[in-house]
This record gives C-alpha cells, sequence and structure tokens, in this order.
C-alpha cells in the first residue's frame, strides 16, 4: 500500500497520536528543570527583595551580587543584574495579596495540593500529573513544590512569566496566559504573538458568531475557536482573490496554525475535493481539531459576510460527515473566515442552521478591542474539563 492508497484524514490523526506520545514525554522531562528552576528564582528573589526592604541593600549591592555570582560560575548564565531583578519582581507579583486572591477564587492551588498530596516520594515515583496548577504540567512529586510558591507558576517557563509580567494588564489576563501558554504548549515568541494579538480578549469575548448547532454539538468551542483572526504576517496589503489569500496562508501556515490554536489544529490538505451528487467541490482548507475530534473545513472570503456563505458550508460540512467522516470522529465543523461581518445577519443566517458553523473576522492590523467578558473561573473549569477526559 503506497501514501495514495491512505484515507489522508486518518494517517493524519495516526500521526497525531505518535506526535502526542513524544510531546508528553518532552514534557515531563522539561517539567521536571522548569519546577527546579522556578523555586530558585523564586527564593532569590524573596531574599533580594526582603534585603531591599530592609535597606539593608541597594541598587549597587544587587549590581555587586551579579557580578559575584558571574566570577563563583563564569558558565552559568541568567544570574545578571537586570535577571535578579526580574527575580524580585515575580516574586514580589505572584506573593502579592492581589494576585494570591484571584488564584484562590479560582480554586487552583487547592485542586493542585490535592492532587500531588497523593504521590508517592520521589524516589518512587517519576512524575505525577497537574490539573490547572497540575493538570498541563508533569510535576515530580508533590515534595518538590514549596508551599510558598503558588502552584499555578508551575505551568510554564520564567522566560514566559517575565512576558506576562511585561505585557499583561490585570491579575486576571496575567492568569488567562499561564494557563493559555500551558495548554498549548507555547514558547516565549509563540506567547509574546498570542498577547499581542488579544487572545484573551478573543477567547473570553461573549458574543461569538456561532450556530446553536455547534454550542449544541461542542459546548466547549466557544474556548477553543477564536472569533478574530490577525493575519499580519500574510504578505498582501489586501487580498483581492480568494486564491490570493489563501496562498498566503500556505506559505504562512505554522503562523496560522498557532494563530488559530496550536497544538489542536492540525492541516490536511488545500483545495479538498469533496463529491455532491455528481459534482465536485472543493473545500479551501481542511483541518483536524485534535480535542474536537473532528474535520474542520475552512472557507475563506475576501469580501464581508454574505448569508449564502453558509449555505454552502451546510452542503460542505453534509458531505463530509456522510462519505469522509470517520466512525469514532464527531460531526464537522465549519468556519467561515471573512474581513467583516454584520453580527444580525449571521445571526439571522445560522440561527435556524443544522451545522456546527461560526463565522471568524480576520485582520491585518490589530484593532483594539473590549475587555474580556466571560469568567476566568468559566475558563479554568473549561480547562479542567478537558483534562479529566
Amino acid at each position: 500500500m503506497n501514501i495514495q492508497d491512505l484515507n489522508i484524514p486518518t494517517l493524519q490523526q495516526d500521526f497525531a497520536h505518535v506526535d502526542s506520545i513524544i510531546q508528553a514525554h518532552t514534557n515531563a522531562a522539561i517539567a521536571k528543570v522548569n519546577t527546579e528552576a522556578l523555586q530558585t528564582y523564586w527564593e532569590i528573589g524573596e531574599y533580594i527583595s526582603q534585603q531591599i526592604k530592609s535597606a539593608a541593600w541597594g541598587d549597587s549591592v544587587v549590581s555587586e551580587l551579579a557580578d559575584y555570582l558571574k566570577r563563583q560560575n563564569p558558565k552559568r548564565r541568567g544570574y545578571g543584574k537586570r535577571n535578579l531583578y526580574n527575580m524580585v519582581r515575580f516574586y514580589e507579583t505572584y506573593s502579592a495579596k492581589q494576585f494570591t486572591q484571584v488564584v484562590k477564587q479560582l480554586n487552583i492551588n487547592e485542586f493542585v495540593q490535592s492532587q500531588t498530596a497523593q504521590i508517592a516520594p520521589m524516589e518512587n515515583v517519576q512524575s505525577g500529573i497537574a490539573q490547572i496548577g497540575e493538570e498541563f504540567v508533569q510535576l515530580p512529586t508533590a515534595q518538590i513544590c514549596k508551599p510558598s510558591v503558588p502552584a499555578i507558576l508551575y505551568l510554564t517557563s520564567f522566560t514566559n512569566h517575565m512576558e506576562i509580567l511585561h505585557r499583561c494588564k490585570s491579575t486576571e489576563e496575567s492568569v488567562f496566559y499561564m494557563l493559555y501558554a500551558a495548554h498549548n504548549h507555547l514558547n516565549v515568541v509563540e506567547l509574546r504573538r498570542s498577547i499581542a494579538n488579544q487572545t484573551y480578549e478573543s477567547i473570553m469575548s461573549k458574543e461569538k458568531m456561532m450556530s446553536p448547532a455547534l454550542l449544541e454539538q461542542y459546548p466547549n468551542a466557544e474556548y477553543m475557536l477564536k472569533d478574530h483572526v490577525l493575519l499580519d504576517f500574510i504578505n498582501i496589503k489586501q487580498p483581492t482573490k480568494e486564491a490570493q489569500l489563501q496562498t498566503s496562508l500556505l506559505d504562512n501556515m505554522k503562523q496560522f496554525i498557532l494563530e488559530l490554536g496550536k497544538d489542536d489544529f492540525l492541516f490536511i490538505d488545500k483545495e479538498y475535493s469533496i463529491n455532491v451528487g455528481n459534482k465536485k467541490k472543493r473545500i479551501d482548507l481542511l483541518f483536524y481539531h485534535r480535542t474536537l475530534q473532528c474535520l474542520v473545513a475552512v472557507e475563506l472570503k475576501v469580501v464581508d459576510y454574505e448569508a449564502e456563505f453558509s449555505s454552502k458550508m451546510d452542503m460542505y460540512l453534509e458531505a463530509l460527515d456522510r462519505d469522509y467522516k470517520r466512525p469514532n470522529e464527531n460531526p464537522s465543523l465549519g468556519i467561515i473566515l471573512c474581513p467583516s461581518a454584520d453580527r444580525a445577519e449571521v445571526e439571522y443566517s445560522i440561527n435556524r442552521s443544522m451545522s456546527p458553523t461560526m463565522v471568524a473576522e480576520y485582520r491585518r492590523v490589530l484593532v483594539p478591542r473590549e475587555v474580556a467578558t466571560k469568567s476566568l473561573s468559566e475558563f479554568c473549569e473549561f480547562l479542567k474539563t478537558q483534562y479529566r477526559n
């Protein structure tokens, strides 16, 4: 059997399973190192903070400390004056009452402690799985987490924490990006982009242009799918043809998938051919969503939303479900990506649709958005559900 004889969606799902095995063990190893590093930075930040507050140390002493550490081990990196102050900020921000109160309200630390309390001593256990505080991260044992360090901090790296500290405007936004970075395994460059393109506002926006059928079939889809997509990476100012837009997205597929949702979307094919009666139809872009376990058809438009776009998507999704969906997969989902959409027109055209469909708008330039309206606790509950399943 050669690759031409295989079902592409089936093959992609099999490949995704192998990738998930590699990712799980890689994450476990990284998390062990990350846990020790965060504890080190927390303790250093705490000590320097106390010395400064007691007036025992000033700026010059911190500089001398950085020089001393460098002399002690010239090969050791990450302990320069700037980073030492980053550690102080790390400790002072996340030990502050404002932060600890938000975390307490979300029951994150309590949940982590309940999970790690049952883990055996370190010599008997290689790793334990954490939920929200621990649900995304492999932690060695309960003993390794010092009580003074909020457990949510173990979700992501110190570098990511610095990005969050420097760029986020509220405690709620900071907590969101800790969870989001962990859920999607974002590195610092990917996290920086996610913050810059207002992922917090997009994910947490209250009214998304989703059909009732989509929300019924996938109740948590509103936390997985963005209603605004930033395409600042495409190399054309204003696409006038769908082929132009498609080519630009294909040339930048890695960035496009990061924008959609890094760990969830797997690209299958462009111009994916399906049979509708005696006619051949083509779906602009076809993906597989790992969490929802369904095919995702993406239709690209260079004009504002029109009602007939939804009718066309209904036809595509019906064809996918009849002839291409595997028995163990969920109903196919459709995303209509267009420059702009009138929400009233979208509501009228998809409200009675039986298909899981949504409309998302794209921009090449960031447009300020309103502050998120959904509860952060709802997002946490969604993530807990995902990692329990």
